[in-house]
């Protein structure tokens, strides 16, 4: 009941909260924002509770994997943003995702934990930077301001609240390391984008993607720290070095979202 009274109260909040601060700061902004573990952190946090802290390390493991999975997200959707409707590209995307997914299961990631973990934080590093390269850097048409309808926030929050519901029922069958991968499919991405890209076009949407990307780096940190620390020292330590890692590397983030921010501001006016 905690754990359902936790979805559903975060839920709203972080649509609501992240599609408001992106119509004020700009979409990469809102996609920055939603790279933080505001819903996977909690529930990796009650899987050591219920499940303990073995258990919660090796769902870590999952998130930290599923690292590669959203860059492949973001990437999918990216190539297929000008294809069509915005389900085109959220369904690439979420195929993107768990292809990737699908691979990193088949790792044999949990046999020696957490000596995987220096590989696997590098390669979901390296994943990063490439998908940043890849991006492609549209121009948004800001000649004429697109106003949301009434119904778009409540919609937003209708649609992401019954998809984390569904998506964390589902992960409940499936153990530990399927059910850190889908604890981290960016759901939240996908409807910020999927409303960008229906709204304001491809280019809003790929800028949500950057965003998500630029924050996935203090993501990266936080599923680190956990997994190598969840085995080795207790459950409130681990989860307090890991949201210091997470939150000096967001707020070292922050510095490349404001550069991107200010150099599309100066496209703007010129």
């Amino acid at each position: 009941m905690a754990l359902l009274l936790v979805k559903l109260l975060l839920t709203p909040a972080i649509v609501v909260s992240t599609t408001l601060a992106g119509r004020r700061l700009g979409p990469a902004v809102s996609g920055w924002l939603v790279a933080l573990p505001l819903v996977s952190g909690p529930l990796t946090f009650f899987f050591a509770l219920e499940q303990g802290q073995k258990f919660a390390a090796r769902a870590s493991v999952g998130s930290l994997s599923g690292t590669l999975g959203e860059v492949a997200f973001a990437v999918g959707w990216a190539r297929t943003a000008r294809s069509g409707p915005w389900w085109r590209p959220l369904v690439a995307a979420s195929a993107s995702f768990a292809a990737v997914g699908l691979v990193v299961e088949a790792l044999p990631l949990d046999q020696s934990l957490p000596s995987p973990l220096l590989p696997l934080a590098f390669a979901a590093l390296v994943s990063l930077f490439l998908g940043l390269r890849i991006l492609p850097r549209l121009t948004v048409d800001v000649s004429a301001p697109v106003l949301a309808p009434r119904w778009d926030l409540p919609a937003r929050t209708v649609v992401a609240t019954a998809l984390l519901l569904g998506l964390t029922t589902l992960a409940e069958v499936l153990g530990a390391r399927l059910s850190g991968l889908l604890a981290v499919y960016p759901l939240y991405t996908a409807v910020l984008a999927g409303f960008a890209q229906r709204n304001d076009g491809p280019a809003a949407a790929i800028r949500v993607l950057r965003g998500l990307l630029l924050g996935l780096f203090a993501f990266l940190a936080f599923y680190a720290a956990l997994a190598g620390l969840l085995t080795r020292v207790g459950l409130g330590a681990a989860f307090a070095v890991a949201a210091a890692a997470c939150l000096t590397v967001y707020g070292a983030s922050l510095w490349p979202l404001h550069r991107e921010r200010t150099r599309r501001a100066a496209e703007a006016f010129a």
